[in-house]
């Protein structure tokens, strides 16, 4: 089991609850991501990678409640909570596996994913925006709201170091945030820009950050063809 899998499946549990304290931008960030959520469609497949407990689904759920949904995981435990989550929902469907290594078969109206990407290697991060255009439908899109690298050194620390007084000051207890900090420490961040570079390079247009706060990015690209 990795180290990433053993964190997230210790706090599958608490993990929506805690996500609201740990992204001051929360209520943004996710809504930003569902509302640029357009497809050809009223019942668009998506799929969901890193889904986790399905939190970002939920909100696309909202907005498509015809949508059929492929949420994909390496944690069981935070799958388990997506289960309970959807029940009785026949449209959605779950697979406990690494993302950056599964071959997927179908073809998909969106690709979507969040806070997930950044704990791929950077290649791994670069062959997965690969790997979604190649699994998307003409006129498909792509959303990753993530986690970047600031810009510089004096940036990348004004992030963190703001970051941290919002969680300090947020409610949770002691050892929440210490294990929020320790799930950090997970972290492989890489600057916006080259992640835009490489949604280019995949083949996506019309690639925009379309929200940022601090460290906080919705990515956006399409499929056209």
């Amino acid at each position: 089991m990795s180290e990433i899998q053993k964190k997230f499946d210790a706090v599958s549990e608490k993990y929506d609850e805690q996500r609201k304290k740990l992204i001051p931008c929360f209520d943004d960030f996710y809504g930003i991501s569902a509302s640029i959520a357009s497809a050809d469609t009223e019942s668009p497949d998506i799929l969901d990678v890193g889904a986790g407990t399905g939190l970002l689904s939920s909100f696309l759920m909202k907005r498509y409640p015809e949508a059929s949904f492929t949420l994909i995981d390496i944690s069981e435990k935070m799958l388990d909570m997506a289960k309970e989550r959807f029940k009785g929902n026949s449209k959605v469907k779950y697979i406990a596996a690494d993302y950056s290594k599964y071959s997927f078969t179908e073809k998909y109206d969106m690709v979507v994913s969040a806070l997930s990407i950044h704990h791929l290697e950077d290649e791994e991060k670069r062959q997965l925006y690969k790997k979604s255009y190649s699994v998307l439908k003409a006129n498909g899109i792509f959303i990753n709201a993530d986690q970047v690298h600031g810009e510089t050194p004096f940036i990348e620390k004004l992030n963190k170091t703001t970051w941290r007084r919002h969680v300090e000051n947020s409610g949770l207890t002691e050892e929440e945030i210490k294990a929020g900090y320790e799930r950090a420490k997970l972290d492989k961040d890489i600057a916006l820009d080259q992640q835009l570079d490489w949604l280019k390079e995949a083949g996506f247009c019309d690639v925009s950050c379309i929200y940022k706060y601090y460290q906080f990015a919705v990515m956006f690209g399409r499929k056209t063809v």
